[in-house]
């Protein structure tokens, strides 16, 4: 039996059972039964997702590459040992799954042997490492693939379909919910890939930033709330009560360890968990764990307790605090800062805001500085003092306000520029430089008395400016009007046929599309580091004759939308006004694609 790394009580389909995590496996059994009913090789673990926090129950979620609806299993334990068990779960699969992509990267360019198959047999089961009998057979591929989706998985043999560099997986689920999550671009995908006029790295060429912002939502973690555990109580069925959640208790046990270690003491040894509660909010202990001032009333309303009152510490209200840190906390958190930050206008401690002037105060200000600090830690990654970095000299708040996300990404190259006779252009500026002179001397004196000479009375002229009335009631006028415009046109009815108006939109959809594709065959994308492959200027070339194929078709489609809308009898003058801007640009790239083969080399 190979050796098992993690165990945990969890369920399956309603059903009890334990689910184990060895070297080679992950497998579930069924109270009861011997053999499992779940067994998932490490090879085909491909993603996990996890139930939020708080959720009454403690799930985990695994993918696999034959069935991306995967696996759920949910750990049946109390709930901090489920949240234990599930995160050490999670941990483990995590290395497995990205052991699993980095071996997938390395294997990506086979699949252009797949594609070239022409029969739809179904391939025989694969082998687990280990010998197992229990293979996941391979899906076998449809036997009628469209040759966008061939020269799609064919390009991305030579490179990566995502900018993030992920595996061929990784690329379809990422195209596949950007696609979902935008039904326009759905459906002009379904109109020019799945219609065979663009291939689909065509498609998302130029469209990187919705696959990178797509990953970048899908690996980002949901940090811990920052507010300080206070449970309030509630009106319920008239009773005031105090509702108990799991995730309430995970953040009370996490947030004052005490309460954790008079919960391991008592329960379920001298109370129940439901007795530990109930008393323990009605404790001195809890009070004393509330994010307000304690007053003399709330004194008076609790009770004393023999259990919870030996847990009781002395109120942290001295001078100096009763645990020093070993380092201190940070000035923008900092409740208890009596400095002034200002170091221009002296270092003189600010006396309207010295703390402890109010002692009741003091344990509300540290208590808050911990709770702040530690969460920074938990979101940075370690205590300050290490992630301080101060290089420059700088002071450190100085520094911590230096954020590398605001900064400008300065790193484009731009775009090379074309020049026709460019050695002939370069020979006539050095000819003319030799022949003139070194340049036209400027005296700085004499300059500097010019331009003090032209500022003098600017006072006077200033007072004595006046600015005409015209320019600026024109401009009011204009922008109402337009805004009157705009308005009207929101309130008409509009009264232009569904199906015609559809028809409309994906010729203008469509076209559009197309010029997007033939400028990116002439010009080089604005962020060449985020491109999806590197064609060669006899693609690029190909590419553009080939959209502007598709360009030439737009004049006869937006005559056929004219005539169209004549029979259903709509005005063809609100059709032709609609279209102009497209077909504009259409004539544009038309021009420029024969003015640029006019003046090819060897054109006629």
């Amino acid at each position: 039996m190979p050796p098992i790394v993690c165990s945990a009580q969890a369920s399956y389909k309603k059903l009890p059972g334990l689910l184990e995590l060895t070297d080679s496996y992950l497998q579930w059994t069924k109270a009861g039964d011997k053999a499992p009913v779940v067994k998932v090789p490490h090879a085909e673990a491909a993603s996990l997702s996890r139930s939020k926090v708080g959720a009454p129950q403690v799930r985990l979620k695994i993918g696999l590459l034959s069935d991306e609806a995967g696996h759920n299993f949910t750990f049946t334990s109390p709930q901090p040992v489920a949240l234990a068990e599930r995160d050490k779960f999670e941990a483990e699969l995590t290395n497995i799954i990205a052991r699993n992509r980095a071996g997938a990267l390395q294997t990506v360019p086979a699949p252009t042997k797949a594609f070239q198959a022409a029969t739809p047999a179904t391939p025989a089961p694969t082998t687990p490492a280990h010998g197992s009998a229990l293979g996941t057979p391979m899906r076998p591929p449809s036997s009628r693939p469209s040759m966008s989706r061939a020269v799609s998985v064919a390009s991305d043999a030579r490179a990566s379909g995502t900018p993030v560099g992920g595996d061929a997986t990784t690329d379809f689920r990422l195209r596949k919910k950007v696609l979902l999550s935008n039904p326009e671009l759905a459906q002009l995908h379904r109109e020019l890939v799945m219609g065979g006029h663009i291939s689909e790295n065509e498609f998302w060429e130029g469209r990187e930033h919705l696959l990178l912002a797509q990953a970048a939502a899908e690996n980002q973690k949901r940090g811990k709330p920052g507010q300080l555990v206070d449970p309030r109580p509630t009106s319920v069925d008239g009773e005031v009560k105090i509702v108990i959640t799991p995730q309430l208790v995970h953040d009370i046990f996490e947030e004052f360890p005490i309460v954790a270690r008079a919960y391991s003491d008592n329960v379920p040894a001298k109370l129940s968990e439901a007795e530990f509660w109930s008393r323990y909010f009605q404790s001195r202990l809890f009070n004393a764990h509330r994010a307000s001032i304690r007053s003399s009333a709330a004194q008076h309303v609790v009770k004393d307790d023999p259990i919870f009152d030996k847990y009781l510490e002395k109120d942290d209200d001295e001078l100096e605090p009763r645990r020093l840190r070993e380092e201190r906390v940070d000035t923008f958190i900092d409740l208890g800062a009596t400095s002034v930050d200002h170091e221009e206008t002296g270092n003189e401690r600010d006396i309207t805001m010295q703390a402890g002037k109010q002692k009741a105060v003091l344990p509300l200000i540290r208590k808050f500085n911990e709770h702040s600090t530690r969460l920074l830690d938990t979101a940075l990654g370690g205590p300050a003092a290490k992630r301080r970095r101060i290089d420059d000299g700088e002071p450190e708040h100085y520094a911590q306000l230096d954020l590398e996300d605001l900064h400008d990404n300065q790193a484009s190259s731009g775009i090379v520029l074309d020049m026709q006779d460019r050695q002939r252009y370069f020979d006539g500026r050095a000819n003319g430089a030799g022949n003139g002179d070194d340049g036209v001397h400027v005296d700085f004196r004499e300059a500097l008395q010019q331009s003090k000479a032209s500022t003098e009375g600017w006072s006077s002229n200033l007072a004595q400016l006046r600015i005409e009335r015209k320019a600026g009631d024109a401009a009011l006028v204009s922008m109402t009007q337009n805004v009157a415009s705009r308005l009207d046109v929101k309130q008409r009815k509009h009264d232009i046929p569904e199906g015609l108006f559809r028809q409309m939109t994906t010729c203008q959809t469509a076209a559009n599309e197309f010029l997007r594709q033939f400028w990116l065959a002439i010009y080089p994308p604005g962020n060449e580091s985020q491109a999806l492959s590197t064609a060669t200027p006899a693609q690029k070339a190909a590419k553009a004759a080939k959209m502007i194929g598709y360009l030439g078709k737009t004049h006869e489609k937006v005559e056929a939308l004219v005539g169209a809308a004549h029979r259903e009898g709509v005005d063809p003058a609100r059709v032709q006004v609609a279209m102009k801007p497209i077909l504009d640009a259409v004539n544009k790239a038309q021009d420029f694609w024969r003015l640029k083969n006019a003046k090819a080399p060897g054109a006629r």
